[in-house]
C-alpha cells in the first residue's frame, strides 16, 4: 500500500514538475491546501529567545576558536584538516543566523542583532543590514521571483554554465567584500552621492548581480552607514595589525581560506532552495512560490552542516516566513502527516543535495536543447 501512494506521489511530481518546467508557474497551485496548512501551525510561531542566544554563541565561539586552532597548526595536518572543517561549518552556522535577523519582528532581538553584528557580521564583512530588506522583498508575492528580486534567477530554464559561474564566484566574493570595505566605505563617509550609489548596486547579498537595491527608509540611512563603518574598521584593523606583524599572516589566510569554503557551501544550498523554472520573471501567488521551492529534509544530523537553521526546510520556510527556525522541522512533519492530502506539498522535496543540484543541471540542459 505504502509503495503504491509513494508512486502516486512521484507520478504527481513528475508531471507537476514537468508542467512547471514549461509554464513557469505551477497548474495545481491554486489547488495547494493554504488554509489547512496554516491551521496545522498555528502554534509555531514564537521563537525560543534562550536557544537563539546558545545557538549562535556556540557556533560563533567554536568557529573562531577552531579557525585560529587551523591558522597555528602545521600545513596539512590531521589536527588543521579537521580544525578548518570545524571552523567552516561552525563560522557558517553562525553567520546564516543573518536569515532568522531579517525575518525577526522589527523591534526585536534588537541585542542579539548588535551581538550577531560586532562578534560575526563585521569580521566577516556582511553586516545584517547587508541582507534584512533585500530578503524581505524576496518574500513578497509582487517581488518573487521577478527582475525585481535579487535572491532569485531563472536557472533551470537557461544556460548551464550560469550554473557552474554561480558556484565559482564564491572563491572570489571574500576579496571583493574586503576591497569594499577598504575602497568604498571612505569614499562613501565623504560623498553622499558615492554612498547611495555603492548602497543601490554594491550592498546587498544577492545571486542576481544586476539586482538594484531600494533606496534606504527614513532612519535606516544612519544605520547602514554605521554598519559600514564599523565593518570597514574591521577590515582597516585586519589589514594594519598584518602589516605590523601583530596578526600573523596565517590567520588572515585561514579566515579567507574559510570565508571560501562558507560561500561555496551557501552556493550549493542555494541552488537546492528553489526550482529556479519562472523564465519569465512573472509574479507567483504564495502556493506557485512554494512550489517552485524547494525542502531537503535529508538526515537531519547531516543534512543541517550543508542547510544550517532551518534552511533545509527552504519550501516551507517561503509558506510560513515568519516561523522561527527551530520550528520547521515541526511544521515539515506535521503537514506531512496531517494535511488530507499530502502530495502538492511533498512535490516540494527532494531526497538530498545532490538530487537538488543535479535536477537543477538536468532541466537547465533540457532548456537549453529545447531553445
Amino acid at each position: 500500500m505504502q509503495t503504491v501512494l509513494e508512486n502516486d506521489i512521484a507520478s504527481t511530481r513528475d508531471v507537476a514538475e514537468e508542467a512547471l518546467v514549461k509554464k513557469g508557474a505551477h497548474p495545481e497551485a491554486a489547488d495547494f491546501p493554504l488554509k489547512e496548512a496554516r491551521k496545522l501551525v498555528r502554534d509555531l510561531w514564537q521563537p525560543n529567545v534562550r536557544l537563539y542566544w546558545t545557538d549562535f554563541l556556540l557556533s560563533n565561539t567554536l568557529g573562531w576558536g577552531a579557525l585560529v586552532v587551523a591558522a597555528m597548526t602545521a600545513l596539512g595536518s590531521t589536527l588543521q584538516v579537521l580544525a578548518f572543517i570545524v571552523a567552516t561549518l561552525a563560522l557558517y552556522r553562525a553567520v546564516i543566523f543573518t536569515h532568522e535577523l531579517a525575518h525577526l519582528r522589527r523591534g526585536t532581538f534588537q541585542w542579539f542583532r548588535r551581538v550577531w553584528n560586532v562578534t560575526c557580521g563585521f569580521p566577516m564583512q556582511v553586516p545584517a543590514y547587508s541582507y534584512a530588506d533585500v530578503h524581505i522583498d524576496h518574500h513578497k508575492p509582487q517581488i518573487y521571483g521577478t527582475e525585481e528580486d535579487g535572491e532569485y534567477l531563472p536557472f533551470a530554464v537557461d544556460e548551464p554554465w550560469k550554473i557552474v559561474a554561480f558556484v565559482a564566484q564564491a572563491f572570489l566574493v571574500p576579496g571583493l567584500l574586503f576591497l569594499r570595505s577598504i575602497v568604498l566605505v571612505p569614499l562613501m563617509v565623504v560623498s553622499k552621492g558615492i554612498r547611495h550609489y555603492v548602497w543601490k548596486r554594491l550592498s546587498s547579498l544577492v545571486i542576481d548581480y544586476r539586482y538594484l537595491r531600494p533606496e534606504p527608509r527614513p532612519g535606516q540611512a544612519t544605520d547602514w552607514l554605521l554598519e559600514d563603518v564599523f565593518t570597514a574598521i574591521y577590515a582597516y584593523a585586519a589589514l594594519v595589525l598584518t602589516v605590523m606583524g601583530i596578526l600573523p599572516l596565517e590567520i588572515v589566510a585561514t579566515w579567507y581560506a574559510v570565508t571560501v569554503a562558507i560561500f561555496l557551501l551557501n552556493a550549493l544550498r542555494t541552488l537546492a532552495a528553489h526550482a529556479y523554472r519562472n523564465g519569465g520573471r512573472e509574479r507567483m501567488t504564495q502556493q506557485e512560490e512554494f512550489l517552485d521551492s524547494v525542502d531537503v529534509p535529508g538526515n537531519r544530523y547531516i543534512t543541517p552542516l550543508w542547510a544550517p537553521v532551518g534552511l533545509r526546510f527552504h519550501a516551507t520556510h517561503h509558506l510560513f516566513p515568519g516561523m522561527p527556525y527551530h520550528n520547521l522541522e515541526i511544521a515539515h512533519e506535521r503537514l506531512k502527516a496531517e494535511l488530507p492530502d499530502n502530495r502538492l506539498y511533498l512535490a516540494a522535496t527532494r531526497k538530498n543535495l545532490g538530487v537538488a543540484v543535479a535536477q537543477l543541471w538536468r532541466e537547465a540542459k533540457e532548456a537549453k536543447r529545447a531553445a
